[in-house]
C-alpha cells in the first residue's frame, strides 16, 4: 500500500473518529442532563466503553500521521468554479451535520419515553396479575391497624407479592390514618420490628408531595380509582388503588434504574 493510500486512510479513520465522539459527546450530555433511560444495563456500560476505542482509532489516525509526515497541501489546479462548487457542497455538509444533532437528540427523547411507557404498562401488567390470583392475600391488607401482629403479618405477603414477578422491584401499600387528630397516610409492607417491638407510628408516615398528596386524599376521601405512574431520571413510581366494602389501600411500586429497558 502506498504511502498516498496510507495518508487517505488515516485521515479517513481520524475524520470518522471526531465525527463519532462529538455524537458521543452529545448523546452522553443529552442522556445525563435530561436523565434519559433508553438502552438495557450490558449496553448502556459498553456504550459508555465505546469512548475508549473511538479514542484509539484517533490516536491510532494520528501516529500513522506523524509516523509519514502527512502534511500536505491540497493543490489548488482546480478551475474557480470548481473550488466555488467545492465550497457549497461542503456548506451544505456542514447544515445536514448541525442538523442532525436535534435529530438525534429527539431519538434520546423519543427511546426514553418508548422506555417509560413500556416500564409503565409491565408494572401495570404485574399488579393486574397479582390482584388477580392472589385476592385471599390482598384482602387481608385492608384490615389495617397499627399493631405487631399486623404488621408481620403484611411484612409476609408483601415480600411474597414481591417475589411473583420479576418485573417488581419494591411494593408497599398505602392506607390513611391519624396521628394526634391530624390526618395522614401510612406506607406499609416491609416496616422492621426489632428487639423493641414495632417503632411509633410516626416512624412510617408516608412522606410525599403536595401533587403525591393530592392524588392520594383523591382516592381515598373521594373513591378515585385513577391510576397514577411517575417516571423521572430513573425514577419510577406506580400507584395503583384497590377498594373492598368501604375500604380502600393503594399499592405502590417504587423502582430505580441506573439504566432504561427500550430494546429488552
Amino acid at each position: 500500500m502506498n504511502k498516498d493510500r496510507l495518508i487517505k486512510i488515516s485521515n479517513l479513520i481520524g475524520l470518522v473518529s471526531i465525527v463519532l465522539l462529538v455524537y458521543w459527546v452529545f448523546i452522553f450530555i443529552s442522556i445525563t442532563v435530561f436523565g434519559f433511560k433508553i438502552f438495557r444495563e450490558n449496553i448502556t456500560e459498553s456504550f459508555y466503553l465505546s469512548i475508549i476505542g473511538i479514542l484509539a482509532l484517533m490516536f491510532g489516525a494520528l501516529m500513522i500521521n506523524i509516523m509519514f509526515n502527512l502534511t500536505k497541501i491540497s493543490d489548488y489546479i482546480s478551475s474557480r468554479q470548481e473550488i466555488t462548487g467545492l465550497k457549497v457542497k461542503r456548506g451544505f455538509q456542514g447544515i445536514i451535520f448541525i442538523s442532525s444533532f436535534p435529530i438525534v437528540f429527539g431519538l434520546l427523547f423519543g427511546g426514553d419515553y418508548l422506555s417509560t411507557q413500556k416500564k409503565k404498562r409491565v408494572l401495570i401488567q404485574a399488579t393486574e396479575y397479582i390482584v388477580e390470583n392472589y385476592k385471599n392475600k390482598i384482602d387481608n391488607l385492608f384490615e389495617y391497624e397499627y399493631s405487631e401482629k399486623f404488621t408481620k403479618q403484611t411484612n409476609e405477603i408483601i415480600d411474597f407479592l414481591q417475589k411473583t414477578d420479576e418485573h417488581i422491584q419494591s411494593i408497599n401499600f398505602i392506607v390513611r390514618d391519624t396521628l394526634g387528630g391530624d390526618q395522614i397516610y401510612m406506607l406499609m409492607g416491609n416496616i422492621y420490628i426489632g428487639d423493641k417491638g414495632l417503632e411509633k407510628k410516626i416512624a412510617n408516615v408516608y412522606k410525599c408531595s403536595k401533587e403525591e398528596k393530592n392524588y392520594l386524599d383523591q382516592v381515598f376521601l373521594k373513591e378515585s380509582s385513577e391510576i397514577r405512574f411517575e417516571a423521572h431520571d430513573g425514577d419510577y413510581e406506580l400507584y395503583y388503588p384497590l377498594s373492598m366494602d368501604d375500604k380502600t389501600i393503594v399499592l405502590y411500586y417504587s423502582e430505580h434504574q441506573r439504566y432504561g429497558k427500550f430494546g429488552s
